[in-house]
């Protein structure tokens, strides 16, 4: 079982700079050469992450109208998805590494979650 010390405020933190990796990596490190798909699957999680981040009810949200669960329920099935990804959709080299690298990664952090005291389980 994994320690359980990434709080909500912690999260929060992390969200932004993950969501902007997520849209730049793939140019950086030259994602998709043999599989398209493998660039525009982060930049559109990336995308879809930063939505997601200024949408949610925590102290760095913008607008803060969808609950943190849901947050990290979604966090959780990217995770999945990205560990699923290299091999249902047979990406090699790189592109296998970084999605399997990222969605191991998202699956750890969002299994670290510390629930906060009077909040619901996540």
């Amino acid at each position: 079982m994994f320690p359980r010390f990434i709080t909500k405020s912690i999260h929060a933190y992390l969200d932004y700079p993950v969501a902007l990796g997520l849209i730049a990596m793939p140019t950086l490190f030259g994602l998709g050469e043999a599989a398209p798909l493998a660039f525009w699957l982060s930049v559109v999680t990336g995308v879809a992450a930063l939505v997601l981040t200024i949408l949610t009810d925590h102290h760095l949200g913008i607008v803060r109208v969808l609950p943190y669960s849901l947050h990290l329920l979604v966090d959780g099935l990217v995770g999945v998805a990205f560990v699923a990804a290299p091999i249902v959709l047979g990406f090699a080299g790189l592109d296998f590494w970084y999605y399997m690298f990222l969605g191991l990664t998202v699956l750890a952090v969002v299994s670290m979650h510390k629930a906060e005291p009077g909040a619901s389980p996540a």
